[in-house]
Parts: structure tokens; sequence; C-alpha cells
């Protein structure tokens, strides 16, 4: 089935949230003209029926019919749902919504049917008072399930721009063959302007590729031979070829939306605080709307059983949980979805209680606070020499090296627009050095150890090495047949973005480390550059969960960032594990919170947005519980006696003022889509 023709669980949810109120709204509004057409004639003074006459009762019947259509119809689950509790043995909001509109109903149907057996004055029905509750109730579930859709649109939207087809190599001839036809390893061919049907690895071609959908990266990014590419996003201005990696369920793009459905279905541990108070306050209405009954039957006077029943009605209508039910998980649904649109995946909703306690982060060096590829730094050139001469004569000698340093070297000439020369003669020494003919002169360049071996004096430069290792520099020495060129310094250098974040972190009351199996050296310098002060190094992989273990003794919950597999034991050890998206699968699994931009600032955009959805939660059960609490009081008529009748709640308006509560709780959680996530 393609991708556009397969149901949508969410959309038809809403739809049938959406012809339920409908339906029943359509219904209420009959039975509130009724109710006019009753009132009226009798409050502007005109003649009208006696009590219990014909039309009246006619009229009262068909609102009577109406009111069971909608408590059968629309409102059936309610009652289904408070059966199913009953015969567990327990009670909920279900339980308070079915009692209060079945007691409204069986009270006004007892009126029209016996209307002798009722004292003078209490023989009114309030039909209307069933109807409408069931129609303000499922307005709040409607405005749930819309909520839901809408926090979803974007991963649905996100799914649409998946490619239907994609243009393999088979047999040496290009092939357009449906998506699902795609195997891993097979060759793909992207024109310039096409969206990548897979996520794949480039094999051939350098392009630009607009990843926002996926990441959030404002810009296209530059994609080159051995660059990761993903299914859904779109190729720039030059054609690519691509090996495929991953398919179907297993791409980026499908393991997001999974991630994110599977996290806003969760229950964090908040929820369960909601499940036990919702457990004690249902009964505990239910009792005390007994108790409100007997109160007034006992010392209501002539109208007793009918202030008994109208009060009782109104206690079990507007103490309905709902906004207890929906405070959760609304807001999860709505922070989740907001959090994935910046490119921050959450394993699950528990997670987001952790992270938003998060007293220290740890931060793993290479490849995470690091750009993971060395750089040159410095260039510290001999007396007599200038910068460019040093790097072109290093770069020459390393120009026929693959080595990560001499990558760097030749890479950093290159980009200062210097003529590397061709070099010839190459001989290297593993682990040492190079040693080449460039323009007739003999350039060696590697350690100091090599160059004092081949009979360089180093003494020069001594105090100048030492600083570079102190900084936590490798120093590339480079001589020009017997006279020493310089230094070149080359480090694994700290991301742009490093610096902000640790700040951002510091100032968010959270504690920052930093882990590494470098030398200490190397990984104080890094520290020193973004701003950290505790330091973990040198620590082998397999003792970076331990290190993680220590920090979190006495309580202390600890997040640890990282990249790695060697990373992975540390992630699942800590109480929150932030994977890299760019880094490995290993360590994407063992996260927590999967960072798709491989942003660093994503570490604190997560926490800060984990604190505003518990937050927003708290406000909403407080707000919920305490609007409970005195609608209950107002509900059994307490302020009847010192303040009249007039503050006599009727199950209308209770039922409207509970709906009004869910509405309050919905409208809270749906500012979190407009919240800034600077991630």
């Amino acid at each position: 089935m393609a991708p556009s023709d397969a149901r949508d669980p969410q959309a038809e949810a809403e739809a049938e949230a959406r012809r339920r109120f409908l339906l029943s709204a359509a219904v209420a509004a009959l039975l509130l003209v009724g109710m006019l057409a009753d009132m009226l004639p009798r409050a502007f003074g005109l003649p009208g029926e006696a009590h219990g006459a014909g039309p009246r009762r006619a009229l009262w019947a068909v609102e009577g019919l109406l009111s069971l259509l909608v408590l059968a119809g629309p409102g059936r689950s309610f009652f289904e749902g408070a059966w199913n509790q009953f015969r567990r043995r327990s009670a909920n909001m279900d339980t308070l919504i079915a009692l209060g509109t079945g007691v409204a109903w069986l009270y006004s149907t007892a009126v029209v049917l016996f209307p002798g057996a009722f004292p003078h004055g209490t023989g009114m029905p309030f039909y209307d008072a069933a109807g409408v509750v069931v129609a303000l109730v499922l307005l709040g579930q409607w405005l749930e399930a819309r909520a839901r859709g809408r926090t979803s649109e974007a991963l649905r939207r996100l799914t649409s721009l998946q490619a239907r087809t994609a243009r393999v190599v088979r047999d040496a001839a290009e092939v357009e063959v449906p998506l699902e036809d795609v195997r891993v390893g097979e060759a793909i061919v992207v024109r310039p302007g096409e969206r990548i049907p897979v996520d794949a690895v480039v094999v051939q071609g350098s392009s630009y590729v607009d990843q926002s959908m996926l990441t959030g990266e404002p810009v296209p990014v530059a994609k080159a031979d051995g660059d990761p590419v993903f299914g859904g996003t779109v190729n720039g201005p030059a054609a690519l070829r691509l090996r495929a990696t991953r398919i179907g369920a297993e791409s980026a793009l499908a393991r997001i939306v999974e991630m994110v459905a599977r996290a806003q279905t969760s229950r964090p541990p908040i929820a369960r605080l909601v499940d036990r108070v919702s457990s004690i306050f249902v009964p505990a209405v239910m009792i005390v709307a007994v108790l409100t009954f007997m109160a007034w039957y006992s010392f209501g006077g002539e109208q007793k059983l009918l202030l008994g029943l109208v009060t009782a009605a109104s206690v079990l209508l507007i103490a309905c949980p709902c906004a207890l039910g929906l405070a959760t998980p609304i807001s999860l649904t709505v922070g989740v979805a907001r959090m994935a649109e910046a490119g921050i995946l959450v394993r699950n909703g528990a997670v987001l209680e952790s992270a938003a306690r998060l007293q220290v982060v740890v931060f793993d060096k290479t490849g995470t606070l690091t750009v993971g590829k060395p750089a040159v730094v410095d260039v510290v050139p001999a007396a007599g020499r200038s910068q460019a001469e040093l790097l072109r004569l290093g770069a020459a000698a390393e120009s026929l090296s693959e080595h990560p340093l001499a990558v760097a070297v030749v890479k950093a000439a290159r980009e200062d627009g210097i003529e590397v020369p061709e070099a010839s003669s190459l001989h290297a020494v593993p682990g040492r050095g190079v040693r080449a003919s460039v323009g007739g002169a003999t350039v060696r360049a590697g350690s100091r150890a090599f160059l004092e071996g081949e009979g360089i004096d180093t003494a020069a430069l001594a105090t100048a090495a030492a600083d570079l290792l102190s900084r936590g520099r490798t120093a590339v020495w480079v001589a020009e047949d017997r006279a020493l060129a310089g230094l070149i310094g080359v480090a694994d250098t700290p991301r742009d973005d490093a610096r902000q974040v640790v700040a951002r972190l510091k100032a968010a009351g959270v504690a920052v480390a930093l882990i590494s199996g470098d030398e200490r050296a190397a990984a104080e310098a890094v520290a020193r550059e973004v701003g950290i002060e505790r330091v973990l190094a040198p620590v082998l992989p397999a003792d970076k969960a331990e290190e993680v273990r220590r920090l979190q003794a006495g309580g202390r919950l600890v997040g640890m960032v990282g990249d790695g597999i060697n990373d992975a034991p540390a992630l699942a050890q800590a109480d929150v594990g932030f994977a890299l998206g760019t880094g490995t699968d290993v360590a994407m699994e063992a996260a927590d919170v999967t960072l798709v931009g491989a942003r660093l600032r994503s570490v604190p955009a997560a926490i800060e947005a984990s604190r505003a959805i518990l937050r927003n939660i708290r406000q909403n059960l407080v707000g919920a519980f305490a609007y409970n609490v005195a609608a209950i009081a107002i509900a059994t008529g307490v302020l009847v006696p010192l303040l009249g009748p007039r503050f006599l709640l009727s199950p209308l308006l209770a039922g409207a003022a509970m709906s009004m509560s869910s509405f309050t709780v919905v409208t809270n959680a749906l500012r979190l889509r407009r919240a800034p996530l600077e991630a």
C-alpha cells in the first residue's frame, strides 16, 4: 500500500470525536430550544398550561427521547466505561459522567411519567442538562483529539515527502523502480533538484542537500564522497551517485516517526500520580454527592427532593476529572511533537522527567564536543621562515599520505590558497614521519624524534613545542634539507557552538564535565576552550560507564552526550543519554534522546523543553485539581443558605463549567507549540 493510501489512526480518531460532538451538539441545541419554549411564556407572564398538562408533557416526552438519543449514541462510551470500571470494582471519570447524566435523565423521566408523585415546584425535568453535558464533554474530547492530530501533522507531512520511486543502477543501466523494490547496497542516481529516495552514502559526486525537513538546518549541507544522506531530503545543484544503506522502516525518517509516536503514547512517572489521585478522588466525589443529597433531602424544605437531586447531579458533573485526565497526555503529546520539529527525539515520556531534573551533563570529547577531525590550529615558523613557506613545505611532504594529521596539513595549505608543489621519492616511517623530495630539496615532516633521528637540530623551537603540547596540540615538525623549518600544531578543534552550549547549561544550573580517552593535556586544552572545569581523562572506553556511575553517587542525575560505539555503555548507564544523530547506530540505540541535526545546542534545548513540558503538566494538574475542589463546594449548594438560591449551581451550568476546565487544560498545553526552542 502506498504511503498516501495508508489509514491514519490519529486522523480517524479526530474525525470520530468530531462526528460524536457534532451529533450531540445538534441534539443538545434542540433540547435548549425546547427548554426555552417551556420557560419563556412563564418568564413573560403569558398564560400557560397547568402543571403536567398535555402540550407541556408532550414537549417533555420529545426532550426525553432526544436526550436518550444522545446518551445511547454519542454518550454510550461513558456508560460502557463506567460499567467496565464497576466490574473491576473501580471508578473513573466515565463513572461520574454516567452517574450525573443518568441521574438527570431518570429524574426527568420520573417527572414526566409520575407528575403527581413530586411535591409542588419539584416536578420540572432537566433533560437539557443531560444532553448538553454530554455534548460539552465530547467537545473536550474532540479538542484533545484535534490537538493530538495537529502535533502529529508535521510528522505526517514528513512521511508524505518520501519519494515514490528510485533510479537504481542494474546491469550497467539506470532503471526507475518503486521505492519498496530498492535493496540495501544498490547504486542509486539522484539528479539535481530530486528528492533522495532512501538513506544512503555518497560514492560519487558532490552537491548540497537541503535537510531542513529532517534536521531543521536552515542552509543546505555540503555532501561529497563518504557522506551520509537521508531519504526525503532534496538534492541540490549537482548529480550524486549513492549506495543505499537503509530502506523502509530502518530509514532515519521512519525511525523518527516511530520514536515520536512511541514517546507521545508513553506514560511518564508523573502520570502515575494522576492515577493515584483519581483513584481516591472519584470515590470521594461519589460520597460527597450522596452526602449532599442526604443533607438537602433532610433540610431542603418543600423542594427537598428536587434540591437533593439537583445538587447531587451537579456535584457529579462538575467534579468529573476530565481536566485531570487530560493534563498529562495533552502536554506530553504537544511537547514531544514540538521537540521533534526541532530535531530532538525522545524515546519515551519518562525521559522528559529525568531530563528536566538533570544535575550533571558529561560530554564525550572526540566527535561530540569537537568536530572529530584534526585541523591545523598553529603555524610556528623557524627564524627566517614565513607561515606560508612552512605550510607549503609541510603540505608537499604530506600530500601523498592518508594519515589524518597529513590530511589536515594539506587541507590547511590549500584553504590558504598556497600552491602545493609535487613531491617525489616519498619514504614513510610508520608512526614517525615522512621524507620526500620537493623541488630538489629533501623535506622531512613528522615527530620531533623522527627529525632528531635524521640529524636535525630541534632545540630552537623546543619552548614553542612545549607550549603546543600544554595546549593539547600535536606538533608536526618540518625541516628542509638539514635546516629546521618550523612547527605545525594540529588539534581536534571544538565545535563552533560548544562554548555557548556549556555556558547555557551552567546558566540552567547544570554542572558540566568532559570525558575522553585522550591524554589529559589534550582533554584539558579542549575543556579550557569551551569553559569546562571538570575533566575525566584518560578514560578507557570500557571505563566510561563506571565514571558516569561515580558521578551518580549520592543520588545525582547525570546525562551523557556521545556519538561513538565506545560511548554506548555510558549512554545506557546515564539517567539520560543523548546521542548525536551523526553517530553510530549502537550509540543511538543506547541513548534516550537522539539529536537528529547533531547540534550540540540541542542538549540544553532538550533539557529546557523537558522542564517546560513538566511545568506545563504541573500547571494543568494544580489548576484542574484546585478548580474541581472549589467547584464541588459550590455545587453542593453550601453558598445558598448564605447568599440565596441564585448561588445554586444547576447540572447544566455544572457540566459547562466542567468542560471549560478541560478546554483550559488543552489551551494551556497548546502554548507549548508556540514556545521558543533554541535548538
